[in-house]
């Protein structure tokens, strides 16, 4: 079945990653995989850096890191097989990139109901729908 599952995480929105997480647990379970857990920050404009204190970036990155280590911690499965990295980036752009790097069989994302900007320019969920190489499931 599945033995690379990746599963992207919004720590904005965590709880919306608890039912892609069952899943990709569930998945790892029965095949024996593995779960890897991404989160995607968002690049900070150039136009801003100014305005920010210069460990700005290094804090961000630590306390992603920190908080997807949490969420990753309370997998029940061995910690040998659940691991957690945190992107700078594009979401889309940059979960496709892991997916291809790691060798994922499946990304398991979590939804929420789409509000109309979706509908007229695409979520991440969709677009990585549309180019992953690997399967996806969407769960909501």
């Amino acid at each position: 079945m599945y033995k690379s599952i990746l599963v992207p995480v919004d720590l904005a929105e965590a709880d919306l990653a608890d039912p892609a997480i069952a899943a990709a647990v569930a998945f790892a379970e029965a095949s024996g995989g593995t779960v890897r857990l991404v989160y995607v920050r968002s690049l900070v404009p150039i136009t801003y850096m100014e305005f920010v204190p210069a460990d700005f970036d290094s804090e961000q990155q630590s306390d992603a890191e920190a908080k997807l280590a949490a969420i990753a911690a309370a997998i029940p499965l061995p910690p040998e097989r659940v691991s957690a990295k945190v992107l700078v980036g594009s979401v889309h752009g940059e979960v496709l990139a892991e997916a291809d790097a790691s060798g994922a069989d499946l990304i398991v994302i979590g939804s929420h109901e789409p509000g109309i900007l979706a509908y007229v320019i695409g979520s991440n969920a969709s677009t990585i729908v549309r180019r992953a190489k690997c399967s996806v499931l969407v769960v909501r």
